[in-house]
């Protein structure tokens, strides 16, 4: 009775309980969250230690040569822990044999086997791996979905069923010297928790909290914690939740970042760069896995190119000593910062109302005016679905005056705004003309009270927006005259960061000083040089910094512009935009793919079977596809999807409305057309 007590107390009018406020050391810098060391095999996780590198085979374990042969090439890859799928009692068998094979090579990364559904799976597994994940939303459970109301006698037996049958795996885990982890996903939580929690950041966490509480009542505490899903924000969420649940409970345990479902090409790299590099960038998160449709090598360079930029976070803050109060957001639910509307034309308006409006730098510039004005209608012209609803260009020379007015009458209303950095004075600015709306885009220092005021007044006098660049400081040094502004003639803005402060903490400092002095002027994120950490070649380098540095804050609820302004093509800035606000989930233009990476429970080739659904719907920019190996995690990582394409069986497939399987045994040649059919018939069919 005591043993039940102490699990189920911790239960009890949880979901009343106040939200903690603190999740990470600093909102501003990288300050890395402290943890307990767990060793892996011979891989210690946490602490001071390295951010590790993960991935996981996509073999049939029972291939105990194929699933070798990959365990080795991604250890050649520079992969660190490297997982296996354990679905049955003889894929549990087999891990033993490509242990050996594995170690025989020379190899000596550690094998973790992953884990759904049978303890008896897990309790064979654990005899010859370094370490076991186990799913607390479907171990030892099998999903209903059931619409019931737990009370909490109910609860307590649940609970007590679990301890049962968690507990043999503990005791054996540590007596054998190996690790668990405690891996959450959005999709699988149990039935208890989904009518308790609801499918939420919370019910995520106290779902892996039920399985620390049994192991710790053992004694045992070499656990590595994960929150997954395929949706960054709801992903961002829980991992803040679970560092701030546990601070608040006096534990230190290691997190394990991923998105999972992420997908493949572009799209999945910004979701994995949004969710995992924003949380590394706050201080969390001691090993990582991104989650790719492609072959799981494929996943480490993007690892080290996430993890190299919270190395260079961390170094900047190693460097400064710089504590500041934090911005006023509450970082477990997401929600729209208030501000004021900015009308951009009469039929695009900017602010927390609205989407995320793009703009996007001109590669031309006003020397070549014609040349700028045809490289945007291009761009436009190539991309079809989406538009840049600003131009930024830069103008110094008074010289130039003339092509800023032509520019402007060239672009008309394909281009509602023309954004125009500039160092010129009210009285040399060229305000005259027609065609797009003037923003113009002004740097100030804190001593420059008087220019802000003639600012203010002259793009007031020309029907003109004044886009302030500055900082936190400068801002609460000048609130008073940029008070003094008019509704809808004020952006607020930052192309560096501030001094001691990575660009993301800087636009949280603006935010928080604009809160002080009661601003609500909309916020434009710039993904400029200056605010990356680390800008190597090649265009992945580029996408990996901006979701970076814009997810982090598009989670958050901040931002009602966007631009992309690192050097690519003014196409690519065009459409690297859009794909951020679409993986934040702030915008959907495109059909929006959520695909599991595959492993040895993947039921179809899973790689092939995405491009040729892509190919069939790739036109459809407001419905959202699942397309999932096996059913493990499929119909709740579906929860946000319109349908879902999943393996049911060895050539069969299922095929689901959101959660809802509709279609059963479908012959796998057979389902992608079946699909089509089921779009249509449900309506959210268009013609490409």
């Amino acid at each position: 009775m005591g043993r039940l007590s102490s699990l189920t107390g911790a239960v009890k009018g949880v979901e009343n309980d106040p939200m903690p406020s603190d999740y990470c050391p600093s909102r501003h810098r990288t300050v890395r969250r402290l943890t307990r060391v767990v060793n892996v095999g011979d891989v210690a996780v946490g602490g001071a230690n390295p951010i590790r590198l993960q991935s996981m085979t996509t073999s049939d374990t029972e291939d105990v040569a194929a699933t070798v042969a990959q365990a080795i090439r991604l250890a050649e890859a520079g992969c660190e822990i490297i997982r296996i799928t354990a679905p049955n009692k003889a894929a549990a068998s087999a891990l033993k044999d490509i242990h050996r094979q594995f170690r025989a090579a020379g190899f000596n990364q550690p094998l973790v086997a992953d884990i759904h559904f049978l303890p008896f799976a897990a309790m064979e597994a654990v005899e010859h791996v370094e370490k076991v994940r186990v799913n607390p939303g479907n171990y030892a459970d099998k999903k209903k979905f059931a619409v019931l109301e737990y009370t909490d006698a109910a609860y307590a037996e649940e609970l007590e069923r679990l301890h049962e049958a968690f507990t043999p795996l503990v005791l054996r885990a540590k007596a054998l010297g190996r690790s668990l982890r405690i891996g959450t996903n959005h999709g699988s939580l149990s039935d208890r928790i989904m009518n308790r929690f609801g499918d939420s950041p919370n019910g995520m966490v106290e779902s892996a909290l039920e399985f620390i509480r049994i192991a710790e009542s053992h004694g045992f505490k070499d656990m590595i914690l994960s929150m997954k899903s395929s949706n960054p924000k709801v992903m961002v969420e829980a991992y803040r939740l679970a560092a701030a649940r546990m601070s608040e409970l006096g534990m230190d345990y290691p997190l394990h970042l991923g998105v999972t479902e992420a997908g493949e090409g572009e799209d999945a790299r910004i979701k994995s760069a949004l969710g995992i590099g924003s949380l590394l960038a706050d201080g969390l998160g001691d090993t990582i896995r991104v989650s790719l449709t492609e072959d799981p090598w494929h996943e480490i360079p993007v690892c080290r190119e996430i993890v190299s930029r919270a190395e260079g976070f961390a170094a900047l803050g190693a460097a400064s000593a710089v504590t500041l109060p934090a911005d006023p957001v509450d970082p477990f639910s997401f929600a729209r910062r208030e501000t004021e509307l900015i009308e951009l034309s009469s039929k695009c308006l900017a602010g927390s109302g609205e989407v995320p409006r793009v703009i996007v730098r001109s590669v031309a510039g006003l020397a070549d005016w014609q040349g700028a004005a045809k490289e945007i209608l291009d761009a436009h012209a190539a991309q079809r679905e989406v538009r840049a609803e600003g131009l930024l260009v830069r103008l110094d020379d008074p010289a130039h005056a003339a092509g800023l007015c032509s520019l402007r009458k060239a672009l008309g209303q394909a281009v509602p705004a023309l954004f125009v950095e500039t160092s010129l004075s009210p009285a040399d600015f060229p305000f005259d003309g027609s065609g797009s709306r003037l923003v113009v885009v002004k740097a100030f220092s804190a001593g420059d009270a008087a220019s802000v005021k003639a600012w203010g007044e002259a793009v007031t006098k020309h029907d003109a927006i004044l886009a302030a660049d500055l900082d936190g400081p400068m801002l609460a040094a000048l609130a008073k005259d940029l008070a003094a502004i008019p509704a809808g003639r004020l952006i607020l803005t930052s192309s560096q960061p501030q001094e001691g402060l990575h660009a993301t903490g800087t636009i949280r400092e603006i935010v928080r000083c604009a809160a002080v002095a009661q601003l609500e002027a909309p916020l434009w994120i710039r993904a400029t040089v200056a605010n990356a950490v680390r800008l190597d070649p090649g265009f992945q380098s580029r996408l990996i910094e901006a979701s970076i540095f814009a997810g982090g804050l598009l989670v958050d609820g901040y931002g009602d512009f966007l631009s992309c302004e690192t050097p690519t093509s003014t196409a690519k800035s065009l459409t690297l935009a859009y794909d951020i606000l679409q993986g934040a989930r702030m915008r959907q233009t495109k059909t929006e793919y959520v695909a599991c990476p595959s492993c040895g429970r993947t039921l179809f080739d899973i790689q092939s079977t995405t491009l040729k659904i892509k190919e069939r719907t790739g036109h459809l920019k407001s419905v959202t596809i699942a397309v999932m190996g096996c059913i493990v995690n499929g119909p709740g990582e579906m929860a946000d999807a319109d349908f879902g394409y999943v393996g049911g069986a060895p050539g069969k497939i299922n095929l689901y409305v959101g959660k809802t399987p509709v279609k059963f045994n479908i012959p796998q040649d057979e389902a992608v057309e079946r699909l089509v059919d089921l779009i249509k018939e449900k309506g959210r069919w268009v013609e490409a």
